[in-house]
């Protein structure tokens, strides 16, 4: 194997590898988005505290935009792939 066929399927290996992870954090996504969507208006939400294990009440709607923004932002990144 030549040394550019073999740096070829090195990076298409990394390529497709980093889509199925895009992909697999798109379908989280979505269900974030569905689950917020679909709850009560008067219900709490909580986010998690960057690397850390504690959780702070948050405005549902605002976390939902916010969400809804990384979804977008999650699909055009894959679209750019």
């Amino acid at each position: 194997m030549s040394s550019k066929s073999h740096e070829s399927n090195i990076f298409s290996d990394e390529h497709s590898t980093l889509k199925e992870e895009l992909n697999k954090k798109i379908k989280e996504q979505k269900v974030i988005v569905d689950e917020l969507s679909n709850l009560r208006k008067n219900r709490k939400v909580y986010i998690q505290q960057r690397n850390s294990n504690i959780f702070f009440l948050a405005d549902r709607s605002q976390t939902l935009g916010t969400c809804k923004k990384d979804l977008d932002y999650m699909k055009k990144e894959l679209q750019d792939l």
